[in-house]
């Protein structure tokens, strides 16, 4: 920039030097418009011929008269609020009789050049103060009208609370089924939607922007930019931290952040996944092109004010975002690591486009590839505690009546809000198996695991372990028949939260398959355990036939027998729950189809025999036994 000023004087000086040599000729007038043609800066050089001793600096009574206007609307509106129309021309004409000065050598143009410098440093002055006052007074609010509201889930939020309850000891076990919040019709609505990669937002009256371009044009002509983008960055570093408080986003150190509760985290970790997308993509962006509007002569100064501007607040984000991924690791935190992560990987791309220039914006970007980093981290090693704490969950308290195993419902509901994660976790979990040659945390020999996505396989386990634990929690029932009604009622659980979910495409009809398969081996063995007794008071051995007394009274016990085992299994198992109506009804046919028949040919066989005051003293009607079966177990 040096190089070509001083090509200009030389060129200007050249002139003159012409000009001068002709004298008051018609040469000159001819020269004169030869030279205003090629640049309108020449035609100044009239003045060399009507006054030359002003030209060649000799007297200041010698300056031309529009010095002396301008200098006299400078000096006389130099503490006025407002400006006259003819302020910027008077500025105008300070600047290039300085540049045309400048280009004299003589000692006697001292006297009119410091007049200029001082007229020229008032009207800086005083353009300083209305490029301030015009930004501050056309600063345009945030409009939170203007974003949508992230939905993050409350009901993540309740599921991933009640999870650590449970593995601290604490939860109840009669919690409803929280899955049907955020996520049931909401896969990949987290966070902002602004429709594109950015959102326009008006910063600035657009009104205001002709006149804040003209006062930095001239302050930059003047040698003043140090001052004019002190002033810009101090006003819009002052409008963005407002916008920073509008959404929420507090300054605060790593220290105060870990000292914060979880319910109070949670709300600033939300407010932050809201706050990076609307501040990246919506003010940055916006802020960016301001400058280039304001700034139009000068890309370096238009990067330096954006980079000076913008960074406070992206490290205000970067620095909560890197509390937050260092801090304390809970189960409760993985929805919100893996939010925080996934928002500021997406607007990643857009943060390096916005400070690709510079040495100082390339660490915005290295900084912020850091803190993105970080929230993965801490997501595997949160989502690994989770695995851990499922797997070595051991509390041995029977659930009542068979029910749904509390650990079944958190970590179902947990694993169907962890499939909408699934790409990032594959990328996440792909990236730690590379750093650590880990595959399938010890399935690596089988065959159908390692052709999966890592987070299938890592989900697969989750699955066996959460299975297994389930196995070793039916062993704490006394009744045989009652476990196999927990395994059943536990499993068909897994089984639906795997098939109305993502975690289908992920586990596989296959993996279903299976698992319908050992449900249906479970109903066959609680039919065995329930009902093997009560079946051999319905056999003929012992009994002998005919009508000896000794037969008759053989008879008589085993319907007495058969009664009593009966009216036991329906006292007990009336109460058993088992949530699922088609597996309710499948065990009742069941039953009813193994009973029934049995029931009904021994009595046929053996009715004979009794008189008819004994059928109705001891032998049921078949009606009666059906309505007994129909009333096993409840909803």
């Amino acid at each position: 920039m040096a190089a070509a000023i001083g090509g200009e004087d030389k060129v200007l000086a050249t002139a003159q030097r012409i000009v001068q040599s002709l004298g008051n000729t018609s040469d000159t007038d001819d020269m004169l418009l030869i030279f205003s043609a090629f640049d309108n800066r020449l035609s100044t050089l009239s003045s060399f011929v009507e006054n030359p001793s002003a030209a060649a600096g000799e007297e200041s009574s010698a300056t031309p008269s529009r010095f002396d206007d301008a200098e006299r609307i400078i000096l006389s509106h130099a503490d006025s609020s407002s400006f006259p129309d003819n302020y910027l021309d008077a500025v105008d004409e300070i600047i290039q009789l300085t540049e045309e000065l400048n280009l004299g050598s003589s000692d006697a143009s001292e006297e009119v050049m410091e007049r200029a410098e001082n007229a020229l440093q008032l009207a800086m002055t005083r353009l300083e103060d209305e490029f301030r006052h015009v930004l501050i007074r056309n600063t345009v609010p945030l409009d939170t009208d203007r974003v949508h509201r992230s939905t993050l889930s409350s009901s993540a939020a309740a599921i991933a609370i009640a999870a650590t309850e449970f593995f601290n000891g604490d939860a109840s076990e009669s919690l409803e089924d929280v899955s049907s919040g955020r996520y049931s019709n909401h896969s990949h609505g987290r966070g902002v939607s602004f429709g594109g990669d950015d959102m326009s937002l008006e910063l600035i009256h657009p009104d205001a922007l002709t006149e804040l371009e003209v006062i930095a044009d001239r302050m930059i002509r003047s040698g003043y930019e140090k001052e004019c983008c002190q002033v810009y960055c101090s006003v819009r570093r002052d409008a963005l931290e407002d916008c920073m408080s509008i959404l929420g986003v507090e300054k605060l150190s790593i220290e105060e952040v870990q000292k914060i509760d979880w319910k109070s985290l949670d709300d600033k970790m939300k407010k932050w996944i809201l706050a990076v997308k609307i501040v990246v993509r919506g003010l940055l962006s916006s802020e960016k092109h301001l400058c280039e509007q304001i700034f139009d002569g000068s890309d370096l100064i238009k990067e330096v004010c954006f980079l000076e501007t913008a960074k406070g607040c992206v490290m205000q984000l970067l620095n909560f975002g890197e509390a937050v991924a260092i801090g304390r690791r809970s189960v409760e935190k993985l929805f919100r690591f893996l939010d925080m992560y996934e928002a500021l990987a997406q607007v990643l791309p857009n943060l390096q486009a916005l400070f690709m220039d510079e040495d100082a914006g390339d660490m915005v970007c290295k900084e912020a590839q850091g803190v993105l980093d970080g929230l993965g981290e801490a997501a595997i090693a949160t989502f690994v505690e989770f695995e851990n704490a499922v797997q070595g969950e051991a509390s041995r308290k029977p659930i009542q009546n068979a029910e749904i195993h509390p650990l079944a419902r958190y970590v179902m509901n947990y694993a169907k809000l962890l499939g909408d994660y699934r790409n990032t976790l594959n990328l996440l979990l792909k990236n730690l198996e590379a750093e650590t040659g880990e595959s399938d945390r010890g399935n690596s020999n089988n065959s159908e695991l390692e052709s999966m996505p890592p987070f299938a396989r890592r989900l697969s386990a989750l699955m066996m372990s959460l299975e297994s634990n389930i196995e070793e929690k039916s062993k704490v029932y006394e009744d045989v028949a009652m476990q196999y009604i927990f395994l059943m009622n536990n499993k068909l659980y897994i089984v639906q939260k795997v098939k109305d979910s993502e975690l289908r495409n992920l586990l596989g009809d296959n993996w279903i398959r299976k698992r319908r398969g050992l449900i249906r081996q479970h109903a066959t063995q609680y039919l065995r355990a329930s009902w093997t007794k009560v079946l051999s008071c319905l056999k003929d051995e012992g009994i002998g036939g005919g009508s000896s007394n000794a037969s008759k009274v053989a008879l008589k016990e085993r319907f007495k027998n058969f009664n009593a085992c009966f009216e036991e299994i329906y006292r007990v198992q009336t109460s058993w729950k088992v949530p699922d109506l088609q597996l309710r009804e499948e065990l009742r046919i069941s039953i009813s189809e193994k009973v029934i028949p049995a029931y009904r040919s021994f009595m046929g066989r053996n009715a004979p025999y009794h008189p008819p005051y004994e059928k109705k003293k001891y032998i049921k009607h078949r009606t009666v036994v059906i309505g007994m079966v129909s009333g096993f177990f409840k909803k």
